[in-house]
């Protein structure tokens, strides 16, 4: 499948001519044409605001843009509330970040690849880290620093060292990392991550504020004690794991400091009592992934997925971890398929867990995206389509965003 350009396009026709076209639609009452408007997805609108005058200048409005963000944040649990971000390497300099999105089905070409060739030199080996809101950040192995992608304005720059010093790409680990546009909506962000440092949890932070890192020793929770705060405000980081075993680091309410604790998976008399164990960790939740192997004819060893469990650490700070749900057996039928190995990421934001697994087999990758929805107790299944290049993708980082549709480039020029 091929992706579509993020970017609205301008078309070959005249705009009078289009104008003229959508007249009918033009003369219906704004509240109605809001209601239509808001149905589309990002880049469709966008290519919506390049049609003809009036529409641009609608859509461009502020009162449009709040009423769009809005409609965007309460549009369900279903994985389409938000996007899947997949960094793709191209020979021999190149590279793509491509968006999926699930109303519209479709994968859709970001444009950063302009944007962040000023700030690293040619040839330079990149790694996509995180994004939100209009902020992508990237890891750059030769040079072993940071550099952040800001789409609304444009612009990219390399962010100071940490207090750990230069690291390459394989310093970074998914799970002890998180990227928060701060206050939401804003170009201003905040970039959190636990590492053991001497046998010892730490958490660094950097704001963009104020350019410049802090980092907090943490010290070990004394149980189940301190409540962690509401609707999410506390930020959970993984700061070391091997499979079930793992260490976690809380900062937010609740804590003066930032506070650590090893957390014990409950015994599941429905998860069996062998097979393949993949643990993925994110915002305070872990998701075990149980797969069966498979001897093929042709001898070549694959697992199947056989069931996906749900793990929360539960109100206070300090707790082990607790059975929350396990995905239905009909859906992970669905989506079921054989692999060779898998890897996998969790985020949490407004009540709905989105879990993405990305596998291999004989070169060709495969992306599982799930949804789930605290409130309503629901799993949901997105399938994400190939874009005609995942047999023998360079995948360079991969990551999920739900605040990407706030993003609003700059209205296109519109030629008469």
């Amino acid at each position: 499948m091929s992706d579509h350009h993020l970017a609205g396009e301008h078309h070959s026709s005249p705009a009078s001519t289009a104008t003229t076209a959508l007249g009918t639609l033009l003369l219906l009452p704004s509240e109605l044409l809001h209601e239509i408007l808001i149905r589309l997805a990002l880049p469709e609108l966008l290519r919506v605001r390049s049609v003809a005058r009036p529409l641009s200048h609608l859509i461009s409005s502020p009162d449009f843009r709040r009423f769009y963000h809005l409609s965007s944040v309460s549009s369900g649990p279903a994985p389409a509330a938000a996007w899947l971000l997949v960094f793709k390497k191209l020979p021999p300099r190149g590279a793509a970040l491509r968006g999926f999105h699930g109303p519209s089905g479709r994968w859709f070409r970001i444009p950063v690849a302009d944007i962040i060739s000023p700030a690293v030199p040619p040839g330079e080996d990149l790694y996509f880290l995180a994004a939100s809101g209009s902020s992508f950040l990237f890891a750059a192995n030769g040079r072993r620093e940071l550099v952040v992608v800001d789409l609304s304005a444009q612009s990219a720059r390399r962010l100071p060292p940490s207090p750990l010093g230069p690291r390459g790409t394989s310093s970074w680990r998914r799970f002890g990392l998180k990227l928060v546009a701060d206050p939401p909506g804003s170009s201003q962000f905040r970039f959190l991550f636990a590492e053991m440092v001497n046998n010892t949890p730490v958490l660094f932070e950097y704001q963009s504020d104020t350019d410049a890192w802090q980092s907090s020793e943490a010290v070990l929770a004394n149980g189940p004690a301190a409540p962690a705060g509401p609707d999410g405000d506390g930020t959970y980081l993984c700061a070391a794991h091997a499979g079930p075993d793992c260490v976690m680091v809380y900062s937010g309410p609740g804590v003066d400091r930032p506070v650590f604790f090893r957390p014990r998976f409950p015994h599941n008399p429905n998860a069996g009592g062998h097979g393949d164990r993949l643990h993925v960790y994110g915002d305070g939740s872990a998701v075990v992934v149980r797969s069966t192997v498979v001897d093929e004819p042709s001898r070549t060893r694959v697992k199947l997925v056989a069931g996906v469990d749900l793990y929360g650490l539960g109100p206070e700070v300090g707790g082990d971890w607790q059975l929350v749900s396990t995905v239905p057996g009909e859906l992970i039928e669905g989506f079921r398929k054989p692999y060779a190995v898998m890897t996998g990421l969790l985020a949490e934001r407004e009540g709905v867990l989105r879990l993405v697994l990305i596998s291999n087999c004989r070169g060709a990758w495969d992306l599982v995206w799930l949804s789930y929805d605290r409130a309503r107790g629901e799993w949901r299944w997105v399938p994400v389509p190939d874009w005609g290049g995942a047999k023998g993708l360079n995948m360079a980082g991969i990551a999920v965003s739900s605040t990407f549709s706030r993003l609003w480039p700059p209205a296109p020029t519109i030629c008469r």
